[in-house]
């Protein structure tokens, strides 16, 4: 029985993963649509986010079956209620994915993103993509302290979110109400994916450490 928990629970890992790395990819994607004008690529990050939904599904299915059928105690029941945690925060992230491929199907034929903004949306996307790698590369590693640098990377997207802010609350911004508004959004779906990254990190210090969380929103 014992060795058949560890592989169910090493198949929740697995599928953690492919969820970060789909998550990783979809915003990438979006990002490039986005920025491009590429309905395609757009579409594409659209459709795709079923599939990031049904990851985040088998995960919670396998895991009431663990708990079901094993009914872990102390860290083995950590384990399976963080996977559940990790889940909900990628799947969150693979939506704010959606949400920035949306805003470029919407602009269309038109770009989203006035070119004073391309260079911070760049930044916000390079920050995001790093964050959403380190999230595959914790949970095989399950290192605490790599989870712990997140809270830096968040730093950083929090200062480019202010640099945008700037730009669209500056006396030369010239692109109307809409362009803004799109901008404004955009900043906050970004920063949104590197909370919801912390927030599944802090979840991996839990499973490691034993050491709860904070609240955040």
């Amino acid at each position: 029985m014992r060795e058949e928990y560890r592989a169910d629970l090493a198949s929740v890992g697995q599928t953690l993963v492919a969820m970060a790395e789909g998550v990783r990819s979809a915003m990438r994607r979006a990002t490039e649509a986005l920025l491009a004008a590429d309905q395609t690529g757009a579409e594409e990050v659209v459709y795709g986010d079923a599939e990031i939904n049904a990851y985040r599904s088998q995960v919670e299915d396998k895991v009431y079956d663990l708990l079901a059928r094993q009914a872990p105690v102390a860290s083995d029941l950590r384990q399976v209620v963080t996977a559940i945690h990790v889940a909900a925060d990628l799947e969150r992230m693979g939506d704010l994915a959606d949400h920035v491929a949306k805003t470029c199907l919407r602009r269309l034929p038109n770009s989203a993103v006035p070119d004073e903004l391309v260079p911070v949306v760049r930044d916000m996307a390079r920050v995001a993509d790093r964050i959403s790698g380190k999230i595959a590369e914790i949970l095989q590693s399950t290192d605490a302290k790599r989870a712990a640098e997140l809270e830096r990377d968040d730093d950083e997207m929090d200062e480019l979110n202010k640099q945008l802010f700037g730009l669209l609350l500056g006396t030369a911004w010239r692109h109307g109400v809409e362009a803004a508004i799109d901008g404004a959004l955009l900043a906050r779906w970004y920063e949104r994916f590197a909370d919801h990254a912390v927030n599944a990190g802090e979840q991996i210090v839990y499973l490691v450490t034993g050491e709860a969380p904070a609240q955040t929103a």
